[in-house]
This record gives structure tokens, C-alpha cells and sequence, in this order.
């Protein structure tokens, strides 16, 4: 017998309730909510046939998935996902088509560069509509009133930690870039306190290290700045505040467009504040 559930009518809602079951759906629904929240376009513009496939589940685990979540079945779900576009994004299901459709053609430099840029600008727009003045505020705070900044960051997510580490030390801010050289990422971390701050940036698939060094500062009292995607990322319920972004990706290549230009921000945003607080002494 199905559990009787509240239907979600918005994404937010969906988004939300996907949250909170996830703990317990058996680990092929789990696999599909991960693949729900972290690829929304897919859900809200492919055939269930297309979404099993790249989910690698049965069209009948998508379905009871639906079920689980209090509807009567996937068309339904569905039609909360392309909520997520046609409220928020007006003309982004025709953009999305028209990326996925000519993705196949990639057969210069120029069609490669132009794709990616289509991808950058959608990833951009989501990051506009997604982020909340109010966890972007949260994330200035946290890099304002830290006494050291500990950045983490592995693999694709390793430019953004240099980025970070090279312009919080031109405002003066005392940064240390967790690098790992030599196998030294245990002794690098030792010196952490709670007065400092840890900011841990990975993607899925995740850093092992990233997230070990989030789940020891979070045990230590030490506060953490995540930067990560989705809303099934193991870093999220490890920081305090958490900066979401969905980059732009073509044929499984992920570009850092959107992840940069939140970067960028973070550290502007810092520096206008640390210059009007010097200025009004």
C-alpha cells in the first residue's frame, strides 16, 4: 500500500520533498531522486524512456518513484518539473532542444565553442534564478568574519579553490589553499579552528577528500562554506551555508562558466564590504 503523501504542485515543493524521503527510498529510488534534482531539464523535457536510460533504471522504477511521492504516476511528476521552466525561464525549453539536438554535429572548433556558450548562458540565467540574495549574504558573512579561510577543492573543482585562495589574499584575508601536495592534506588541516572557516567546493561525482575534510570540520564546531550541486549533495548537510550551482555541460563535458562567476561575485561582494567598513572608521 502506497504512503499517503501531500502532492507536490511546485518544484520547490518536489525539490523538497525528494529532501526529506531520501533517507528512505531503497537505493535504486535514491538513485533516481539523485539523477531527478541533479539533471530537472531532463525530467522536465525527456520521455520516460529517455530519463531510465540515463538514469540506468527501468521506466518502472520511474514510475514507482512518482507513486512514492504521492502521484498517480510520471506524467503527473513531470508536469511539476516543466513548472521549474516555463514559470522561471521563458523560451528555455526551445534553448535546451535546440543544445541537445545539435550536439550531435560537433565537427569543428567553432560548433564546439558555440554549444558551450549556449550552455554557459543557460547555466548563467540558472544561477540567477536559483541563488538566494540571502545564502549569498550568509557566504559574505562567513568569509568576512573568519580568522583563517581554508579552500578545498578537488579536480574540476580544483581552479575554482586556486581562484579563491589567490584573490581572498589580495583583500588581506589569511588564506590557505588545501592542496594535499605530498599526501600532506591531514597535517595541512590540524591547525583549523572553530574561528575559522572552511570552504569545500566539489561536483558530483564528489570528492572523497572534500567531503572527509567537511564531515571532520563539521565534527570539530569548524563552520564550512559549501559551493556544490543538487540538494542530494553529501556536502550540503554539512555546511552551514551552502552555495547551489548547475553548470553548463555538453556530451558529458562540464565547464566551470557558472561556478566562476559566482566566485568572482563572492569576492567583489567581500571587497566592497571589508572597503566600506575601513572607510566609515
Amino acid at each position: 500500500m502506497e504512503q499517503e503523501t501531500d502532492v507536490p504542485t511546485s518544484y520547490a515543493a518536489l525539490q523538497a520533498a525528494i529532501t526529506q524521503r531520501q533517507a528512505s527510498l531503497s537505493p535504486r529510488l535514491r538513485q533516481i531522486a539523485e539523477y531527478a534534482l541533479s539533471n530537472p531539464n531532463d525530467m522536465a523535457l525527456e520521455t520516460v524512456a529517455q530519463i531510465a536510460e540515463r538514469a540506468g533504471v527501468q521506466p518502472s522504477a520511474l514510475i514507482r518513484f512518482s507513486k512514492t511521492l504521492g502521484f498517480e504516476g510520471f506524467t503527473e511528476m513531470q508536469r511539476v518539473f516543466r513548472t521549474r521552466l516555463t514559470d522561471n525561464m521563458p523560451n528555455y525549453k526551445e534553448r535546451i532542444r535546440a543544445l541537445t539536438d545539435g550536439a550531435a554535429g560537433l565537427t569543428d572548433g567553432s560548433r564546439v565553442l558555440e554549444h558551450f556558450i549556449g550552455a554557459g548562458i543557460n547555466a548563467l540565467e540558472h544561477l540567477r534564478q536559483e541563488l538566494s540574495p540571502e545564502d549569498l549574504d550568509g557566504a559574505i558573512d562567513l568569509l568576512e568574519e573568519a580568522d583563517h579561510i581554508y579552500v578545498m577543492g578537488q579536480r574540476r573543482s580544483f581552479p575554482v579553490a586556486a581562484y579563491l585562495s589567490y584573490a581572498l589574499g589580495r583583500l588581506g584575508r589569511r588564506t590557505i589553499l588545501l592542496d594535499g601536495m605530498g599526501g600532506m592534506l591531514r597535517q595541512q588541516v590540524q591547525a583549523i579552528g572553530d574561528r575559522d572557516l572552511l570552504v569545500a567546493i566539489s561536483f558530483k561525482p564528489y570528492s572523497e577528500e572534500t567531503v572527509d575534510l567537511c564531515r571532520l570540520a563539521a565534527e570539530n564546531g569548524v563552520p564550512v562554506l559549501g559551493i556544490t550541486d543538487g540538494t542530494l549533495s553529501p556536502i550540503l548537510p554539512l555546511a552551514g551555508v551552502t552555495l547551489s550551482v548547475e553548470d553548463a555541460q555538453v556530451k558529458g563535458f562540464r565547464s566551470l562558466t557558472a561556478t566562476m562567476c559566482l566566485a568572482v561575485s563572492l569576492i567583489v561582494a567581500l571587497g566592497q564590504r571589508l572597503d566600506k567598513e575601513k572607510a566609515g572608521r
